[in-house]
C-alpha cells in the first residue's frame, strides 16, 4: 500500500507564506515595497513621509491648541482700557451728566451752601471717578490674566514678547487708574470746594 506523504513546510516558502498570513495587510506592503529593489523603498519613504505630513497639519488644526490669539487681543483691549479710562470714557461723561441734572433737582431742597455744591458738583465728580475707577479695574484685571495665563496653560508655552509688553503697559494704566481715580472719590487728591455760610 503506497502513501503519499506531503514534506514538512520548512523551507523558505512556507515562511514567507505563514508571515504573510500573520501579518496585517498594510504591513505586508510596506514590507515587500521596501524589500523590492527595484525602487519600492523610496516609494515606501514617501508613503510615510506624506502620512507624517498629514498628522502634523490635523495637529495643527485641533481646536484643543491655543495661537495666542485670543491672549494678544486681551492685551490690547487691556491697554486700550486704562487708555480710556485716563483721559476720560463717554460712559462716565454721561454718567456725570446725569447725576448733575438729578443734583439740580434736588439742590432745590438743598439748605446749606455745602449741600448745594455737593448736589450739583461733587455727585457728578464721585461718578465720573467711580466709572472710570471701574474701567481702570477692568484693564488691571484682563492684563494680570493674560500675564498669568501661561503658568496654568501647557508646560512651556509663552506669549510673544509684544504681548507681555503691551500687558505690561495695561497693568501699569490700570494701577494708576485705580490709584488716581480711588483718591478722586474719596476726596482724597481733590477735595470739594467749600464756601461761606
Amino acid at each position: 500500500m503506497d502513501t503519499i506523504k506531503t514534506p514538512a513546510p520548512t523551507g523558505p516558502d512556507a515562511d514567507t507564506a505563514e508571515d504573510e498570513a500573520a501579518a496585517p495587510h498594510g504591513a505586508t506592503t510596506r514590507a515587500s515595497a521596501a524589500a523590492d529593489p527595484d525602487g519600492g523603498a523610496p516609494a515606501a519613504a514617501e508613503y510615510d513621509a506624506a502620512a507624517q505630513d498629514d498628522a502634523a497639519a490635523e495637529d495643527a488644526d485641533a481646536p484643543g491648541q491655543s495661537t495666542g490669539v485670543g491672549a494678544a487681543a486681551c492685551a490690547v483691549v487691556a491697554a486700550g482700557l486704562g487708555l480710556v479710562a485716563l483721559s476720560g470714557s463717554w460712559v462716565s461723561r454721561v454718567a456725570a451728566e446725569r447725576q448733575t441734572l438729578i443734583g439740580q433737582i434736588g439742590s432745590v431742597d438743598a439748605t446749606t451752601a455745602k449741600e448745594k455744591i455737593a448736589a450739583l458738583y461733587g455727585d457728578a465728580w464721585h461718578m465720573t471717578a467711580l466709572v472710570n475707577g471701574v474701567l481702570s479695574t477692568l484693564a488691571l484685571l484682563l492684563a494680570v490674566f493674560v500675564l498669568a495665563r501661561p503658568a496654568f496653560g501647557a508646560p512651556g508655552r509663552f506669549h510673544p514678547a509684544w504681548v507681555r509688553s503691551v500687558s505690561w503697559a495695561a497693568v501699569a494704566l490700570g494701577l494708576l487708574g485705580v490709584l488716581l481715580f480711588g483718591l478722586m472719590y474719596f476726596d482724597l487728591l481733590f477735595p470739594l470746594p467749600t464756601a461761606a455760610e
